[in-house]
């Protein structure tokens, strides 16, 4: 996970893109609302395709052993 880092000092200690303040939860809303890859890049010009992907990849490796909590259904 070299692109992703977290320090105290940025943002209360969430990880972000290394380099930036653009959290990983962030980026995580951005695509679950429907926004696109490419809608990101355009908006935020210094990330790439691999800053996103590394997003994913950390949030995945977060969730891995978690423990599951059963939502309710609307």
């Amino acid at each position: 996970m070299e692109r992703i880092t977290a320090n105290k000092e940025i943002l209360g200690g969430k990880p972000v893109i290394k380099g930036t303040r653009i959290s990983v939860e962030f980026v995580l809303e951005l695509l679950a609302s429907g926004v696109t890859e490419n809608q990101i890049l355009q908006d935020y010009s210094h990330l790439t395709k691999d800053d996103i992907h590394a997003c994913l990849q950390y949030a995945a490796k977060a969730l891995k052993n978690e423990i599951f909590l059963e939502l309710e259904s609307a």
